[in-house]
């Protein structure tokens, strides 16, 4: 039976530069011997901090020092270790959109933070409902956890005109920000959105970015970005010596001479897995679901119609080998939603065409009726 694996967000296979990568290895163990017998500290290679400044100037147009940025043993070390160090301990509040990334909901559970979800729309974060919020909150909370760009789970991206009302908020009650951008230059087409400490160079703003996402999740790389006190606050935490310096030093020789390059060529297949998932949707689901359509990212949010059992669904996809991420991972409340994610960046074209028919097949034998549902859109559940 053909297994169709659209739950694990990684990504492709066929773009990664096995060749320029082996040369690159050569190249860092020749020149980096004496340094790989030392621990890298808590910065990491500087080399690669020098290059991830560089493609953030670069990318905002801003200038960025390299020394405000830490090598991480990928990203999710930074948000965990961001958690650790603006909280106090449990029952402390950190705001969050009510569907973000299920590693997040679990380190955060698991430092017994209250996370407080915001409702997300086409445009991101609901940043009026999260001022309403926040008036009425009997406790201040610690900081802001955001998605920004092809939000992972729902893939939207956060307009600049609720970007700068999120800065004005956050200032309003002195809130950090903490901005995880793991998926940013995995860009497919339209503007790129500035990041939130491009847009106003305030010290609470704290950046998170990721290697997993535009090169391999495998070489376990992300970085932080943050000025004083913050980047002290959050580096002091990391007890593991530094990031991964092989990993690094292969990828700061990688990178040395052309920064961009794999990134534009991988994008360009992933964008094309993108129009395939859309257009094998739009053949089979069109009169069933609606799902976003994300300019970039990894991700494809599915709304399923509420008259389908989500746990005989989730099993009888599996049946016919077909593997989806259910919503409920997602949203912080924890709780059952009629919503599943598609990752779509490592799905050969093939398992692309013949899957959605099956999972199409899987929801029209789920459903208790043939009623075709009445959504506005995507998020027009008033439980959002």
């Amino acid at each position: 039976m053909p297994i169709f694996d659209f739950a694990v967000g990684q990504t492709n296979p066929e773009t990664f530069p096995t060749a320029a990568l082996q040369q690159a290895a050569v190249a860092a163990i020749a020149a980096e011997a004496e340094a790989l017998n030392r621990y890298p500290g808590g910065k990491g290679h500087a080399g690669l901090r020098r290059l991830m400044a560089e493609r953030e100037s670069e990318r905002e147009s801003v200038d960025v020092n390299p020394e405000n940025i830490a090598l991480m043993n990928g990203s999710m070390q930074a948000v965990t270790l961001a958690g650790q160090a603006l909280t106090n301990g449990p029952g402390d509040i950190v705001i969050t959109e009510k569907y973000t990334y299920s590693g997040t909901i679990a380190a955060y559970r698991s430092l017994g933070l209250a996370m407080h979800g915001m409702p997300v729309d086409e445009e991101g974060m609901k940043v009026d409902f999260l001022a309403t919020h926040l008036a009425a909150l009997p406790q201040k909370p610690k900081f802001i956890y955001t998605l920004t760009s092809y939000q992972n789970p729902t893939g939207v991206t956060m307009s600049r005109a609720r970007r700068l009302a999120l800065i004005e908020v956050a200032r309003e009650y002195d809130l950090p920000v903490v901005e995880d951008n793991c998926y940013g230059d995995v860009h497919f087409e339209g503007e790129v959105e500035p990041a939130l400490y491009a847009l106003d160079p305030d010290p609470r703003h704290i950046y998170i970015g990721s290697l997993s996402k535009i090169f391999a999740p495998g070489m376990r790389l992300g970085y932080l970005l943050a000025e004083s006190p913050f980047f002290e606050q959050i580096v002091s935490r990391r007890h593991d010596a530094g990031s991964n310096y092989f990993a690094a030093a292969v990828l700061a020789e990688f990178y040395k001479n052309d920064l961009w390059g794999h990134c534009v060529a991988a994008n360009q297949v992933l964008k094309q897995k993108r129009d395939r998932l859309l257009t094998a949707l739009e053949q089979s689901l069109k009169d069933v679901c609606v799902w976003s359509e994300p300019t970039g990212g990894l991700f494809l949010w599915l709304r399923l119609p509420p008259d389908i059992d989500l746990v005989t669904l989730k099993a009888t996809a599996a049946e016919r080998g077909f593997y989806y991420a259910d919503g409920q991972d997602f949203n912080v409340e924890g709780l059952p939603v009629h919503y599943l994610r598609l990752a779509f960046g490592h799905v050969p074209d093939e398992q692309i065409d013949l899957g959605i028919p099956v999972l199409a097949e899987c929801i029209a034998q789920c459903r208790r009726s043939n009623a075709q549902p009445e959504y506005a859109s995507l998020f027009d559940d008033p439980g959002l």
